[in-house]
């Protein structure tokens, strides 16, 4: 999304989600001795040694990455940080393995990185350490799916990326069409593989991600005021059809599945204008 990234004063704040897959369930724990305030650590237990090593860790909102290196001062060892289109900022420390650079455009739900135990000042065992700040640095309670962490410790289920749940849509000041290319909006490394025209009102596209075996759709509106009715699904044979289906000014999606070497069914609509696919691109 060309615009995620950029504070603005009238944006509103995302609607972050915990930062694991769909219907992954997660301790998360403020208790450290190096926490100073609402900081999250989060293990698949609360007990977990290093039993989450190379789990996946994923977006908790759209936005773009500001930061994705290996830090040594602060001891948070391979590090990304994430603007929102608020301006506030999420940050994952501690990975085994960076999977985005500075400069990409996220979506929500998106693989970013690998949870580990990096830290060149601490020794530990493998968690994902998790803030949420505001545009000034400030680090805030955290909130997920519309309700606050309840500190110190929690085990939540997380409903990142279900049921197509990703898209927030941020205000576009931009012009031109479309407003939004589908490679913004599904993210990083993801490329077109297919598009289908949706009348006059826009185009439905096919994407996929080789690094990681995912495709995206999205419907994305080429111009006009307002919001419309909009549709975008993905569905990989033998698995259930995930969809996301609004009011939208701008696009609907992005929609994800694993599907490598599989045939998947995909399209769209935006107002009466629709588009289905056959099973397809089986490779």
């Amino acid at each position: 999304m060309s615009t995620v990234g950029t504070a603005s004063a009238s944006a509103a704040a995302p609607r972050y989600q915990v930062p694991f897959p769909c219907g992954e369930t997660w301790v998360g724990s403020s208790g450290s001795s190096a926490h100073t305030g609402y900081e999250i650590d989060f293990n698949g237990t609360a007990t977990d040694g290093d039993r989450d090593l190379g789990r996946s860790v994923v977006a908790a909102a759209p936005g773009k990455v500001v930061m994705s290196e290996y830090r040594t001062t602060d001891g948070f060892g391979n590090v990304i940080k994430i603007r929102h289109s608020d301006g506030s900022v999420t940050l994952y420390a501690h990975l085994d393995k960076r999977l985005v650079s500075v400069g990409a455009n996220v979506g929500q739900g998106q693989e970013i990185g690998k949870l580990g135990k990096t830290s060149a000042k601490y020794k530990m065992a493998a968690h994902l350490h998790y803030e949420q700040r505001t545009s000034s640095g400030k680090i805030v309670r955290a909130s997920f799916n519309g309700a606050g962490f309840q500190y110190p410790g929690q085990k939540i289920k997380s409903n990142n990326g279900c049921d197509g749940g990703t898209n927030t849509e941020p205000a576009n000041p931009n012009t031109g069409s479309p407003r939004y290319s589908p490679e913004q909006i599904c993210g990083s490394g993801f490329k077109r593989v297919d598009s289908a025209a949706l009348g006059s009102q826009g185009t439905v596209y096919l994407l996929y991600s080789n690094a990681t075996g995912q495709n995206c759709v999205t419907a994305v509106r080429k111009s006009g005021a307002g919001k419309v009715s909009a549709t975008a699904y993905l569905e990989v044979k033998g698995s259930k059809r995930v969809t996301d289906a609004g009011t939208y000014q701008y696009y609907a999606g992005p929609v994800r599945a694993k599907a490598p070497r599989t045939c998947v069914k995909w399209g769209g609509a935006i107002g009466s204008a629709k588009y289905d696919s056959q099973f397809e691109h089986c490779g």
